[in-house]
């Protein structure tokens, strides 16, 4: 079922520009340009772009923050501008720049503010507030006031503040900017869990290709206001980096392999680096001809970095 709906959906800005010292000129910029998009429950995508390229007009809109130029917008089934306050109890956000929390407040009251202003009975609140503590590892932190902790401890106590009410849509605007590669690592955990195991529709917009790489089922990206692609990741390689490579481990140095449909793109020793396309051969009939042609110890396949991937994608934007 479709929990967040856009059809034809288009926001414009208007600003003033000098045009002499008395005169000023108007100029209207398209920030998102009659964007379609159907996010199914439960689903987990990224939402990304280049800067500029509409992404957080998208989610203010999605927010009830902003009100489309045109075209309409629902989430969880209701107008989210006309049904702004009905909305907020159902959605979650995180911008990974601003905070939800009280700053100098100790975590635990900031949460116990939270319940207040979402009106979670507090057997609920008490339940989930013991879950996340449990899976982000934050009982040594709730008694820190919050201007005390890390930015990783902080954006574990922000990820928190956003699902205490039990929300079914949760936006994630830039979440692990900054952190090291363990809170990452403990974010995306967290997040694949919620997901998982509570059905929580997530959209992410990010500019760390590794949180879309490792937590998207979906791709979702936006240039210059218009969605120029949707699909799955796997998708996205197959059709804007046809080509992996086979790493190959030798006895012994041996000169360039000759496999049909492959080509050497490097030698270092005993081990070579094979190239080939993905629609043509599978790594599998590749590794059989490399084992019958050279002493072999052991093989890799490498996908293109996902970083190329989409470099590839917004040129062909």
């Amino acid at each position: 079922m479709a929990v967040i709906e856009l059809d034809h959906v288009s926001k414009e800005f208007t600003s003033y520009r000098r045009a002499g010292r008395l005169r000023r000129t108007r100029v209207h910029t398209v920030a998102v340009d009659a964007v379609s998009l159907t996010i199914d429950e439960g689903e987990l995508v990224g939402y990304i772009g280049p800067n500029g390229a509409g992404k957080s007009p998208t989610i203010k809109m999605l927010t009830g923050i902003l009100m489309p130029s045109a075209g309409s917008v629902r989430v969880a089934g209701v107008d989210p501008q006309r049904k702004r306050m009905e909305l907020t109890r159902r959605i979650g956000v995180v911008f990974g720049q601003r905070s939800q929390l009280w700053w100098d407040l100790p975590l635990r009251d900031s949460f116990d503010v939270l319940r207040h202003v979402f009106r979670v009975p507090a057997a609920r609140h008490a339940e989930n507030l013991a879950t996340f503590v449990d899976l982000l590892e934050l009982g040594p932190l709730l008694d820190r006031p919050v201007r005390q902790l890390s930015l990783g401890e902080r954006m574990r106590g922000e990820l928190t503040a956003a699902l205490l009410h039990d929300p079914t849509i949760l936006y994630l605007d830039e979440p692990t900017i900054g952190l090291d590669i363990v809170s990452k690592t403990r974010v995306r955990e967290f997040l694949a869990a919620v997901n998982r195991d509570r059905g929580v529709t997530i959209v992410l917009t990010t500019h760390d290709l590794d949180d879309v790489e490792r937590l998207c089922s979906r791709l979702v990206v936006i240039d210059h206001g218009r969605v120029v692609q949707d699909s799955t990741l796997a998708e996205v390689r197959r059709r804007y980096a046809p080509h992996r490579t086979l790493v190959v481990d030798l006895a012994e140095s041996w000169p360039a392999l000759d496999i049909a449909g492959t080509e050497v793109t490097r030698i270092d020793g005993p081990r070579q680096w094979l190239r080939f396309h993905r629609d043509e051969h599978t790594a599998a009939e590749l590794i059989s001809q490399v084992a019958a042609t050279a002493p072999l110890i052991d093989i890799s396949v490498l996908e293109p970095d996902i970083e190329d991937v989409i470099k590839h994608v917004y040129g062909a934007a």
